[in-house]
């Protein structure tokens, strides 16, 4: 039987540390009393607080507040005095967050199919050419808002593409750890040319939610690397540049941002708890 290809990256220095404690704090989120009979809204606040954060890492940083607003009165947000290109990121990643459900059979069956259909679903409103929804970047140009420097060429992402999705029907790897290999890989690539990233930080939510890890899509880890700041385009750099080093420097910041993930989580609970009246 062949080895798992991505064991050896439990290997790595910090790696397994990271995941464990990734898995603890998820853990203890899913352990809350206020999931037994409200998990649903803790989905949905998940969905939004994750969305925001997927838009500020792909350039167009809103207030919360703000996009909650908007979303209640129109369904949709207004660049306002920014360029309408920041209003149409913050929609696209609010309807990624919203559609993933619709999206996870097909993962569970063809991964590159589903991540076609997460980037349709992303860039809509984003691409002047129709025909390039779902498809990998047919040239050389792609968005590159990390700075992570030249993208691999057409052949390179085609194979690491084919490649990843062979991995993810494969692997029994820890949830933390695949989900840091998709995100890196798609990061990388830039295999659309569009919007990458959020399609990137999408799919890595798919996997914790597909492998049992976070399966109502409680935590918000998209926040967790928010949170840490610079940290996040650093670690990407590093997965891009820097061999097993720099794997395990991301794999390290991708568990990292989970278990922030899940902190974010806890929050919404305990904000349901004050909310709720006492008898």
């Amino acid at each position: 039987m062949p080895a798992d290809p991505l064991a050896p990256l439990l290997e790595l220095p910090g790696v397994a540390d990271a995941v464990g404690e990734a898995r603890s704090a998820v853990d203890a989120l899913l352990g809350h009393r206020v999931l037994r009979r409200r998990s649903a809204e803790v989905t949905a606040e998940s969905a939004l607080r994750g969305a925001r954060a997927s838009a500020q890492l792909e350039g167009a940083g809103i207030e919360l507040e703000r996009l909650r607003g908007q979303l209640l009165s129109g369904g949709t947000v207004e660049p306002h005095d920014r360029d309408a290109r920041t209003g149409a990121v913050v929609n696209a990643a609010v309807r990624l967050h919203a559609d993933l459900g619709q999206v996870l059979g097909s993962w569970r069956r063809s991964p590159a199919q589903a991540l076609a259909r997460l980037h349709v679903i992303a860039a809509a409103d984003l691409v002047d050419d129709p025909d390039a929804l779902g498809r990998p970047r047919a040239g050389s140009a792609y968005e590159d808002p990390l700075g992570l420097g030249p993208a691999p060429d057409l052949l390179e992402v085609s194979a690491r593409l084919e490649g990843l999705s062979r991995v993810l029907l494969a692997t029994t790897a820890p949830a933390v750890v695949v989900a840091g290999v998709v995100h890196g890989e798609l990061l990388a690539l830039r295999a659309f040319g569009t919007v990458d990233g959020l399609v990137a930080r999408a799919a890595a939510r798919l996997v914790l939610v597909d492998r049992g890890l976070d399966p109502k899509a409680v935590s918000a880890p998209e926040v967790g690397h928010v949170e840490l700041g610079h940290e996040y385009e650093q670690a990407a750099l590093a997965y891009v540049t820097g061999g097993p080093d720099g794997v395990a420097q991301w794999l390290v910041h991708s568990a990292r941002a989970v278990a922030l993930g899940a902190l974010e989580g806890r929050a919404v609970c305990e904000a349901l708890v004050r909310e709720t009246p006492r008898a």
